[in-house]
Parts: structure tokens; sequence; C-alpha cells
């Protein structure tokens, strides 16, 4: 008996199902792709915490560096504007908190982040550390260099998502007080939230509000040539620099 292939007709249903279907599941798919980068980087940040907490645990009280340049016990060492991937890799394990953290620098990098990819933009670390924790004395704060120095550490962020338009995350992040304004940008490579980690060891992913804020920090992030530091915003968008604000690390504000 001769076999019967499938018309021309037939075909074009089974591909026009088959176009229906992927329509339907792509956008399924690309969710749980987005999840599943969302819970990496959370993970990642929580590991930095707790190695950031075991830190100061075998050190008397005091917080490993949280500058990148010109400071002993710097939790990674900083690196030239043409360093390679392998050079930037290896001043994560100069740092004084990669013995804490196990032996991967993957744990530094956020798996949503993309600057890799983009010329104008090489940083490989995705994260930072608030310069208030014995990072960058910045005006308007005195910075804590003891664990004790800080207050309520359950709400204390000491790692963020840096998004450094330099093209790299230098220093250490900040802002400025008396009034609050914004000073250094934050990424938000997960639809406008940001992982942060805190003084107690936990960490959690943030969701952003104000459209100032969202609108400069994507500014950073997609058009670095163009961003210009400090930012202060508007009287009607006051949510996101609040919360930063009571969760900024230090010592005290002078």
């Amino acid at each position: 008996m001769k076999k019967r292939g499938f018309t021309l007709i037939e075909l074009l249903v089974v591909i026009a199902i088959i176009a229906i279907l992927m329509a339907i599941l792509m956008p399924s798919l690309r969710a749980a792709k987005d999840q599943a980068k969302r819970v990496h980087c959370v993970s990642n940040v929580k590991t930095l915490s707790l190695a950031w907490f075991m830190y100061k645990d075998d050190n008397d009280d005091e917080l490993v560096g949280g500058h990148t340049a010109n400071q002993p016990h710097m939790w990674v060492h900083s690196v030239s504007g043409n360093a390679t991937v392998e050079e930037k890799k290896q001043a994560i394990r100069d740092g004084a908190l990669f013995p804490y953290v196990g032996d991967t620098v993957e744990v530094y990098r956020c798996p949503a982040d993309q600057r890799l990819k983009d010329p104008r933009q090489f940083a490989y670390r995705s994260f930072s550390i608030a310069g208030g924790a014995n990072g960058e004395n910045w005006a308007g704060s005195v910075r804590a260099k003891k664990y004790s120095d800080i207050k309520n550490p359950a709400i204390k962020y000491i790692f963020l998502e840096d998004i450094d338009p330099r093209g790299r995350n230098v220093g250490s992040w900040v802002m400025a007080f008396n009034p609050p304004r914004w000073v250094d940008p934050l990424a938000m490579w997960h639809n406008e939230q940001s992982t942060m980690g805190f003084a107690d060891g936990h960490s959690e992913m943030h969701r952003w509000h104000d459209k100032s804020f969202i609108d400069w920090c994507h500014e950073a992030m997609y058009e670095p040539t163009r961003f210009s530091f400090y930012l202060t915003p508007p009287a009607d968008e006051r949510e996101d620099i609040e919360f930063m604000a009571r969760g900024y690390p230090c010592k005290s504000h002078d």
C-alpha cells in the first residue's frame, strides 16, 4: 500500500500551529529564565553578605574594606581600565573577602549583567559595597569601621548592584545627605528591581518606584556616555531616596 505524505496545505497548517504554540510558550520560557537569573543573583548576594558577616567575626568586629583602592584589607582590589577579564578575576581573588566566599569568582557577578557584551562597559564584578560600610567617607555621613557601629543591621544594606558608567565599578556606592540626594546610580537588570545584601546576612530583590530615578539609572546602564552623576529627586518622587537614606550603613550622619 502506497503511503500518502502531507499535502502542502497540511504542512502549512502544522507550521502555523507550531508558530502559535511558540508564540504562547516563549513569554513563559523567557519569564522562567529571568526568574532563574533573579534567584541566582539573590543567592550570590546572600553568599557575599554571609562572607562579609564571617569576616567581621574573625577580625574583632572590624569591617572588611569597602573601597577598591588605597585601603587596607580591601574586599576586592582595583583594576585598570584596560584590564583583562582574567585580571579582573584575580583582583577578586586577591581581596580580603574571597577566602570566606569559596573557590569561585562567579559569586561576584549577576547572571543578568550584560556589560561584558557592551564595548562601552567592561565591568566583570556586578556588586559594590555601600560607602558607609568602611568604604568611601562621603560628605554627610561618618563611615562605620566596626560592625557595632551599624545600628539596626536588618535594614542596613551592604551590597548593591552597581552600574558605574565609567565602565567598571570603582570605589564604593555612595549617596549624599542633608538633604538626601543621589550620587551613584544602581543597576536594574531585573525589570526595575535590584538585588541588595544586608548587614544581618540576608539578601532580597528590591523594586524601585520613582520614575526620575529609574530613568537616570537606565541612562547609566544603556547610555553611559550621556550620564551625569548626581540627581536631586523631585518633591513628589521621594520613596526610593528615603528608603536608601534610611538603610545607608554608616556610623552616623553629620
